[in-house]
């Protein structure tokens, strides 16, 4: 009897173990970030893509709190934005250096985050960066460095963690210039010289960045160069040990200028993964196990185990950073690529947006030239052109005049933001968005611009009219961010605190026809002209509309005066 009751007891503990391993339990060393402003339907849409369910990851939710508190003295505030809506994937591993993928990521690559993220401190990990609608990924970074730091139990020293984002903020600006690949190029090498020798001095740092760019045949102005060595000079005097980021920072350079290094058997493209080694299960690698299908076609993707993901899906070539200003991915909203080609007009770029990979030192060195010719209008020297860029005589002496001459041709009718501040240049690149949603009824650049999903444009115009007042009224802007404020004379009708605001104001009330006492240019009458079959309350809308944008890109809420003013 009391061996039956002994059995009996055996089996009913058993029972309980194989009971207890039943449930599912998340994988503590896998996880997802999901921005905060995503609808339950798209944060599903992302866990469906990553092609994992909640019960085998750990789910973590991103802020722009979040945001703001590793972007903020980094990145503009009109950047960093109102919205989080980048999500990643993240699983730290023992070896193989930094793995990245991206999809719907416009303005940072899979070669600029795991660059960027071996200055985080991380040495080996598996990324993947994505969102359910096309947006820049400037604040991409943030998920994936909290991430990071929930898997692994890894605290990230704080220092680093902002060099970081500083440097992806740095490379992203060099990139509306030079292009994605080459401003990786320019800065990742210069980095791993600072780090491999120990380099610190300014001097030194300059001359290594100068001789990077002029090597990589790319046109580095010397303001981008001086910001290149602010960075690298902090860097310098971390404690990073070159062993650490070798793998990935040569993976980088590797993916990024097409040459393998000779140094490394682990960088030749036949060598096998040290991570696939330590994960039998291929399965478990989660940069190459996405489900591409739930983001539909036209998807632009990048991925540092695979070059050619990004000229393949359009990452490489179509750089519509200068459509959203540099927005990070809690400001800026989808575009399309009819779009990217439509707003040459007003893009600071000339012709790199249709540009392929094989042809970016030609890119490179046309943007130079369009460059060269905005800063130096009152010499046509091309010394001074040199000596403004920073970059060796030599560099400047490939450019062929006759390759670039209809590049500074349609440059010089364009609007150069190269000269404006970086706050200016965000707040004129945002208001060209507003502009080309609100006039010329592009959805898409209206909700960039706004960030509000059920935004429409509140007045319908001819495809002539809509251009020629977008035109004008975004020449007003600029000339005004240009030439400064100096020549305003108040006049005491002033409503708003910014002198630019109220400079603008004056503008807009001639144009729509609201306050005939203002002086008018040449352009004004022509465009108020074209105007002149709009109905009066249509103007007053777009008046007020336009008013109420650029407040709010200056902090100052005037919807009552605005309405004022119109009536």
């Amino acid at each position: 009897m009391k061996k039956r009751n002994m059995i009996a007891a055996l089996l009913c503990s058993a029972c309980l173990v194989a009971g207890s391993v039943n449930p599912v339990f998340a994988d503590a060393s896998k996880v997802v970030t999901l921005g905060a402003d995503l609808t339950d339907a798209q944060k599903q849409t992302m866990m469906k893509y990553f092609n994992v369910s909640s019960d085998q990851v750990q789910v973590m939710t991103i802020t722009n709190e979040d945001e703001h508190k590793h972007l903020d003295n980094i990145a503009p505030q009109s950047q960093i934005g109102s919205r989080t809506l980048s999500c990643a994937y993240v699983k730290p591993t023992q070896s193989g250096g930094i793995k990245v993928r991206t999809a719907n990521l416009n303005w940072v690559t899979g070669n600029m985050i795991a660059t960027t993220l071996s200055t985080s401190g991380v040495k080996n990990c598996e990324v993947v960066a994505a969102c359910p609608m096309e947006v820049s990924g400037t604040g991409a970074l943030t998920g994936i460095q909290m991430a990071y730091e929930k898997a692994s139990g890894e605290k990230l020293d704080e220092t680093k963690t902002k060099l970081a984002n500083q440097e992806i903020v740095t490379t992203g600006e060099l990139a509306d210039k030079v292009g994605k690949n080459e401003a990786t190029t320019v800065v990742n090498q210069s980095k791993m010289d600072v780090i491999q020798n120990g380099v610190q001095n300014a001097d030194e740092i300059q001359n290594i960045v100068i001789n990077v760019a002029e090597q990589n045949n790319i046109s580095v102005s010397q303001d981008d160069v001086d910001r290149i060595v602010s960075l690298l000079k902090q860097i310098s005097q971390q404690d990073y040990n070159y062993d650490d980021v070798k793998e990935t920072l040569e993976q980088v350079d590797a993916n990024t200028t097409g040459q393998t290094s000779s140094s490394d058997d682990t960088l030749d493209g036949e060598s096998s993964d040290e991570t696939v080694d330590v994960d039998a299960d291929s399965s478990d690698d989660i940069v190459n196990n996405v489900n591409d299908s739930i983001l539909g076609d036209d998807v632009i993707q990048s991925s540092t185990e695979d070059p050619g993901l990004e000229e393949e899906t359009g990452a490489d070539s179509q750089d519509t950073s200068n459509e959203t200003g540099i927005p990070d991915a809690t400001d800026d909203g989808t575009y399309s690529n009819e779009e990217s080609s439509d707003e040459s007009s007003t893009d600071e770029s000339t012709s790199d947006e249709s540009s392929t990979e094989d042809s970016a030192s030609d890119e490179s060195s046309t943007d130079e030239s369009a460059s060269d010719e905005n800063s130096t209008d009152e010499s046509a020297s091309d010394e001074a052109a040199s000596d403004e860029t920073g970059i060796p005589e030599a560099t400047e002496d490939t450019e062929s005049s006759e390759s670039t001459e209809g590049s500074d041709q349609a440059d010089s009718a364009e609007n150069d933001t190269s000269v404006l501040s970086e706050e200016a240049k965000n707040n004129y690149d945002k208001f060209v968005l507003f502009v080309k949603g609100e006039y010329e009824g592009d959805a898409d650049s209206l909700l960039a611009a706004t960030e509000d999903t059920e935004a429409v444009a509140t007045v319908t115009l001819d495809e002539q009219t809509a251009k020629s007042v977008a035109e004008t009224v975004e020449k007003d802007y600029y000339d005004i961010l240009k030439d400064g404020t100096e020549s305003y004379e108040a006049d005491g009708t002033e409503k708003y605190q910014s002198t630019e605001l109220n400079m603008m104001d004056q503008k807009l009330k001639k144009l729509f026809s609201i306050d005939s006492s203002q002086e008018a240019t040449e352009a004004t009458d022509v465009t108020a002209a074209i105007l002149a079959d709009v109905p009066q309350e249509d103007k007053q809308t777009l008046y007020k509309e336009t008013m109420k944008y650029l407040a709010g890109l200056y902090g100052e809420n005037t919807d009552s005066s605005e309405e004022s003013a119109a009536e």
